[in-house]
C-alpha cells in the first residue's frame, strides 16, 4: 500500500478529463506516458519511464510538434502514437490533422519491420517454429530496451494525414487499424504495412470512437457512440455486442454529487490558486443548503451559477439545456418591415441580399404589401410569424400588394431558417459597415470584420486584407461584438508586418517580404462585447505596437476555460481555467481594457445609418 511518484506533476497539464495517457508496459516495470516541458506544456511528447520511481523521464519523441496516445505493440518491442507533425495547418495556427507512428525499441524489431512483402515471407517460411517460440519466450521476459539510436527506429505508419483519433496495431504487427473521418463521422480504415494498401475496413460513421485488440488479436472491440461492437481482423465483419441494464435514478442525490463535484473542481482548477480572495469553504454551506429545496435541473443552474459568481470571473456560470421536442421552428422570407406601418399586412422596406425572395424572378419591391401567407389573411391583430412555423424549405405561397400601381400578384417562395436569416442580416451588417468606410475615406481604407477568434475568421481577414484590400492605404479591423476563441497570437502577428525586402525580378517589382502579412497602417475597433480572445487580441496589438485601439473599454475576460459536460448531459458549467498575464505582472482577468481613443455609439446616431466608431477610425487613418 505504498505510493511512488513517477512523474512529477509539473511535466503534464490537464486541461479536460481524458486529455492525459499512460500505459504500463507488457513486463509491467515500465510506462510510456504523455507529458510536457513547462515552456511548451501544452506540446506534449511522448516519454519512457521506470515504473520504480528513480528514473528519469526518457524523451523518445523529441518533437516540437504534439504527440500523443502512446501504445505498447509488438508485446513491448514497440510503440504507436499520434503526431500532427506531417498534419495540416490551419490559417488560425492550429493543426488540424495527424498520423499515426512508430517506434521500435530493439534494433531486431526495426529490421524485421523493414522488410520487404517477400523477404518477410521467406523469413517466415524458414522460421515459423523459431518464430513463435520467440513469440511465446518474449511475454515471460523483462523488457530490454536497446537505447542506440533508439529515437531514429521510428516510422510513419498512415498513408495519409487525417483526423485520426485511434489506432491499433495487430498481433503480428502487420497491419494498422486506425479510426478517422473522412466523410461523415469516424470510420475504421486499415493499412498493410508491408505493402502500404488503405482502405475502409468498417463503415461506423461515429461522433466518437475508441476500440482495443482482444488478448489473442482475434478481435477489434469497439465503442462507438456508445454502442458496442466486436470486429474480426481478418475478415471485418462486425456484431454488436448485445448488453441490458436499468436504473433507479435519484435525481436529488446526482444534484448532489454534482454539485460537491463543481465546487471541488473549480477549487482545483481556478486560474488562480486563492479564488480571487473569497471564501470558498464559506460559500459551499451557503448554497449547498437549497440542494433540498429544488427538484429540477434549470433552478439548481441558476444556483450553480449564483455560487459560482462568487468568484467574480469570467468564463464560469451553468447552463442547462432542454430542446422539447416539437418546439416551435419559426421560418423566415428574407424580408424586412416597416414597424410603424398599421393596417393589414406587412409593408416591405427591403429585401434581404441574398434571401430566398432575392431572385431575378421575384416582383417584389420596397413598398410593396404582403396581404396573404398560404391563402391567410396577414391581419394587423394576427402575429404573422405563427403562419411561418416549421416552414423552412416548404413552398409557400405569398400574395403581395403594389399600392403604388394598385396591381396584386402572388410568388412562391422556400423561407429559410431563423438562423439562415440572420446569417444574411449578419453579411448585410458588415457590408453596410464596408460601404460607409470606402464612402468616408474616398476608397483609400478598407473594412475587415472579425466574427470570432477563430479559424474561419482568419481566413476571412487573409482573404480580403491581402485580396480586396491590398491596394488600400489602411484598413479597420472591427473586432466589436466578438465572442472570443484563440487567434490573438496569428491575427495580432498577421498585422504586424514590416517591409524588409523588396522583391523584384527582370526590373519587375511583384511584392514584398514579409509576403504573407498586413505591411500598412491598421486602427483596431473595440467594444463593450468583446469577450475573451477578443479581450486578449487587441492587448496583444497594444503589447507589440503595431497600432491604435478605437471604440469604448473592454471588460477583463482574458482566460481560458473548461466547459464541462456532467452526467446529466443538461448541464455544463465551466471553470475559468488559465490566465494571460502581460510584463507589468497583472492578470487580463478583471483588468479592463481602454482604447486609445475612445467613441461612444450613440443610439439616436445609429438609427440614422452613421456609425460614430467608424467615423473617427477614418478619420485617424487618414491622418497618416
Amino acid at each position: 500500500k505504498e505510493t511512488r511518484t513517477i512523474m512529477p506533476g509539473s511535466m503534464n497539464y490537464s486541461y479536460a478529463d481524458g486529455d492525459q495517457a499512460f500505459e504500463w508496459s507488457p513486463d509491467s516495470k515500465w510506462l510510456l506516458v504523455q507529458f510536457g516541458y513547462p515552456e511548451r506544456i501544452f506540446a506534449p511528447q511522448i516519454g519512457l519511464v521506470s515504473a520504480d520511481g528513480k528514473g528519469e523521464v526518457r524523451n523518445l519523441t523529441m518533437s516540437g510538434y504534439d504527440n500523443y496516445g502512446p501504445k505498447w505493440s509488438l508485446d513491448g518491442k514497440a510503440m504507436i502514437w499520434g503526431s500532427d507533425r506531417q498534419g495540416t495547418r490551419q490559417q488560425g495556427g492550429n493543426l488540424s490533422t495527424g498520423d499515426v507512428f512508430a517506434m521500435f525499441f530493439t534494433r531486431a524489431a526495426f529490421d524485421r519491420f523493414n522488410l520487404s512483402k517477400e523477404d518477410f515471407a521467406l523469413l517466415k517460411e524458414q522460421d515459423t517454429a523459431k518464430t513463435a517460440k520467440t513469440s511465446k519466450d518474449s511475454a515471460k521476459k523483462d523488457l530490454v530496451v536497446d537505447w542506440t539510436n533508439l529515437t531514429e527506429r521510428k516510422a510513419r505508419l498512415t498513408v495519409h494525414t487525417s483526423d485520426v483519433n485511434d489506432w491499433v496495431l495487430s498481433k503480428d504487427g502487420e497491419k494498422l487499424f486506425y479510426l478517422t473521418t473522412f466523410d461523415k463521422g469516424n470510420d475504421l480504415w486499415v493499412t498493410e504495412l508491408r505493402t502500404r494498401e488503405t482502405k475502409l475496413f468498417a463503415k461506423l460513421g461515429a461522433k466518437s470512437a475508441g476500440m482495443e485488440l482482444s488478448q489473442d488479436g482475434k478481435f477489434l472491440f469497439l465503442l462507438a457512440d456508445g454502442k458496442p461492437m466486436k470486429i474480426d481482423v481478418e475478415s471485418g465483419k462486425s456484431d454488436p455486442v448485445k448488453t441490458g441494464g436499468e436504473m433507479v435514478l435519484k435525481e436529488a442525490n446526482e444534484r448532489e454529487y454534482i454539485f460537491d463535484h463543481a465546487w471541488r473542481q473549480f477549487k482545483e482548477k481556478f486560474y488562480v490558486e486563492d479564488l480571487h480572495g473569497v471564501d470558498w469553504e464559506f460559500y459551499r454551506g451557503a448554497y449547498r443548503r437549497f440542494l433540498p429545496s429544488i427538484n429540477n435541473n434549470y433552478d439548481f443552474a441558476e444556483m450553480l451559477s449564483e455560487m459560482l459568481g462568487e468568484v467574480n470571473a469570467s468564463h464560469t456560470g451553468c447552463r442547462y439545456r432542454y430542446a422539447p421536442p416539437n418546439s416551435d421552428q419559426t421560418s423566415e422570407l428574407g424580408l424586412l418591415y416597416d414597424l410603424t406601418y398599421a393596417g393589414d399586412g406587412l409593408k416591405i422596406v427591403e429585401v434581404v441580399e441574398g434571401g430566398p425572395l432575392d431572385k431575378a424572378s421575384s416582383r417584389i419591391t420596397p413598398g410593396d404589401i404582403l396581404e396573404k401567407i398560404d391563402g391567410q389573411v396577414v391581419a394587423a391583430a394576427l402575429d404573422p410569424y405563427q403562419l411561418l412555423n416549421r416552414r423552412e424549405g416548404k413552398p409557400t405561397l405569398l400574395s403581395l400588394f403594389d399600392p403604388d400601381a394598385g396591381t396584386r400578384w402572388e410568388e412562391t417562395v422556400k423561407p429559410v431558417s431563423a438562423n439562415d436569416q440572420a446569417e444574411l442580416l449578419y453579411k448585410r451588417w458588415v457590408r453596410n459597415r464596408r460601404n460607409e468606410t470606402e464612402k468616408l475615406s474616398g476608397g483609400k481604407i478598407g473594412y475587415i470584420h472579425v466574427r470570432s477568434m477563430n479559424d474561419a475568421s482568419m481566413r476571412v481577414v487573409f482573404e480580403e486584407a491581402l485580396g480586396r484590400n491590398v491596394g488600400k492605404d489602411a484598413i479597420i479591423v472591427d473586432t466589436r461584438f466578438n465572442g472570443g476563441g484563440n487567434i490573438h497570437e496569428q491575427l495580432s502577428d498577421f498585422l504586424s508586418g514590416k517591409k524588409y525586402f523588396d522583391i523584384v525580378p527582370h526590373g519587375q517589382y511583384v511584392g514584398a517580404e514579409p509576403y504573407d502579412k498586413w505591411l500598412k497602417p491598421s486602427i483596431v475597433l473595440i467594444g463593450e462585447s468583446n469577450y475573451s480572445d477578443a479581450h486578449l487580441f487587441p492587448v496583444a496589438y497594444k503589447l507589440k505596437g503595431v497600432g491604435k485601439t478605437l471604440g469604448m473599454p473592454v471588460p477583463g475576460t482574458g482566460t481560458f476555460v473548461w466547459w464541462e459536460g456532467q452526467i446529466d448531459p443538461s448541464l455544463v458549467f465551466g471553470i475559468p481555467m488559465g490566465g494571460w498575464r502581460t510584463p507589468d505582472g497583472k492578470f487580463c482577468e478583471n483588468n479592463q481594457l481602454e482604447p486609445d481613443i475612445k467613441v461612444h455609439n450613440e443610439p439616436a446616431v445609429m438609427t440614422a445609418n452613421r456609425d460614430q466608431q467608424i467615423e473617427a477610425a477614418v478619420k485617424e487613418l487618414m491622418k497618416k
